[in-house]
C-alpha cells in the first residue's frame, strides 16, 4: 500500500484539518469531525446537514458551504458518523427556522440520524429527514436495506441547498428534497477495488480482463462481474438500467452526472460523458444539464458512476444558483 498519508488512525482528522485550512474564512471546525460553513447558523435560514463516512471525498464536507450544506460530518473511513456528532452539527447550524437532515440509505447512517433527530427534538429543535435511495444496481446489500444512496446526494444537496439559501421554510425545503430523491437513478463499476487506509489491502480484486458491474461506495463488490468493456459499452451497461427506471416523461430535459470512483482521469470520464450523451438522445431525452467529475468517490477506486435525474424548471433553476463550497462553485 502507498499511501500519502501519516498515520491510518489520523487520516480523517487530518484531512479535515487540512481542507478547513484551505478555505479559511469559508470553513470551521466546530467540534470534532463537524465541518460547518464560516457564517453558521445563518439567520432565518434552514440548516442543511449531511454526513456519512469518510472517503467519498468531496462528497460531504466538500459540500459545505452558501447555497449546499451547513454542515457536515465525516465518520471513520467507511463508518457512518456518531449521534454525538450529529447532534452538534444541528445545533451548530440551526437558526430558528429548522434543520433538514440528507441521510444516504445505509443502515448505520440512517440509524444514527434517527438516533440524533429525536435528541435534537428533545431539545426543542425542529429536525425533518429525507432519504437518498438512488442506485439501481441492488435492493438489498450487506450495506442496506433497500437500495443504497450514492451519486443522487449531491442532486439533493445542491437542489435543496438553493431554496434554503433563498429563504424557504423548511416545509418547501423538505418537499424539494424529498422529490429530488425520488426523482434520481445512479448505477457504478468499478475497473479496481479501493484500498481503506487501516486494512492495507483492496476490498476486492479483478482480474486485468474483468470490471464490477453495480458497485456502492464502500468498496463493495457489485452486482455481476463481467468482461472488461469499451468506454461505449460501459456507458450502456450504466445507463439503460438508470433510464429504463427513471420516473421521466419522454423528452424530458436531463440532468446527467458522470462521476469518477476516486482513481479514473477526467479525460476517460468526459469519454464515457459523450457515450451518455448519445444514449440519452437515443432514448428520446435531451440534455438538460450535465456535471461530470469525481464528487462521490470511493478512495482510490477506479471506475464511474451515472447519475440522472429529470428536470423541470423549477429544478433546473435551484440547480444553476449559485453555489459556494470547496468542490462546487458557480455562479455570483
Amino acid at each position: 500500500m502507498k499511501k500519502l498519508i501519516n498515520r491510518p488512525e489520523a487520516v480523517v482528522d487530518e484531512a479535515l484539518e487540512g481542507l478547513v485550512a484551505a478555505h479559511p474564512g469559508e470553513l470551521r471546525l466546530a467540534a470534532p469531525r463537524v465541518v460547518v460553513r464560516a457564517d453558521a447558523p445563518v439567520a432565518g435560514k434552514v440548516g442543511l446537514v449531511s454526513g456519512g463516512g469518510s472517503g467519498h471525498e468531496p462528497l460531504h464536507a466538500g459540500f459545505v458551504g452558501a447555497g449546499m450544506l451547513d454542515a457536515a460530518c465525516p465518520g471513520e473511513v467507511f463508518t457512518s458518523p456518531v449521534p454525538d456528532q450529529i447532534l452538534a452539527a444541528t445545533r451548530t447550524v440551526d437558526a430558528g427556522a429548522g434543520v433538514l437532515h440528507v441521510v444516504k440509505n445505509y443502515t448505520g447512517d440512517v440509524m444514527n440520524f434517527e438516533l440524533a433527530a429525536e435528541l435534537a427534538a428533545a431539545e426543542g429543535l425542529e429536525v425533518r429527514s429525507v432519504l437518498v435511495a438512488d442506485d439501481v444496481a441492488v435492493e438489498n446489500s450487506t450495506w442496506t436495506a433497500g437500495r443504497r444512496g450514492v451519486g443522487g446526494t449531491l442532486f439533493v444537496e445542491k437542489i435543496a441547498g438553493a431554496a434554503a439559501e433563498a429563504g424557504l421554510p423548511l416545509d418547501a425545503v423538505h418537499a424539494l428534497a424529498a422529490r429530488v430523491a425520488d426523482g434520481s437513478r445512479s448505477m457504478g463499476l468499478a475497473l479496481a477495488g479501493c484500498t481503506v487506509p487501516a486494512v492495507g489491502r483492496p476490498g476486492f480484486e479483478l482480474a486485468p480482463d474483468e470490471m464490477e458491474l453495480g458497485i456502492g461506495i464502500h468498496g463493495e463488490p457489485g452486482r455481476q462481474r463481467v468482461p472488461l468493456a469499451a468506454a461505449d459499452e460501459a456507458a450502456r451497461m450504466l445507463l439503460e438500467p438508470v433510464l429504463d427506471d427513471l420516473p421521466a416523461a419522454a423528452g424530458a430535459p436531463l440532468l446527467v452526472f458522470v462521476n469518477g470512483m476516486g482513481a479514473t482521469p477526467l479525460i476517460e470520464l468526459h469519454i464515457v460523458f459523450r457515450a451518455a450523451a448519445a444514449i440519452v438522445r437515443e432514448r428520446g431525452f435531451a440534455i438538460g444539464r450535465s456535471l461530470v467529475g469525481s464528487y462521490v468517490t470511493s478512495l482510490d477506486m477506479a471506475g464511474c458512476s451515472i447519475s440522472v435525474l429529470a428536470l423541470d424548471d423549477e429544478l433546473a433553476r435551484w440547480w444553476d444558483a449559485p453555489v459556494r463550497t470547496p468542490a462546487l462553485r458557480w455562479g455570483a
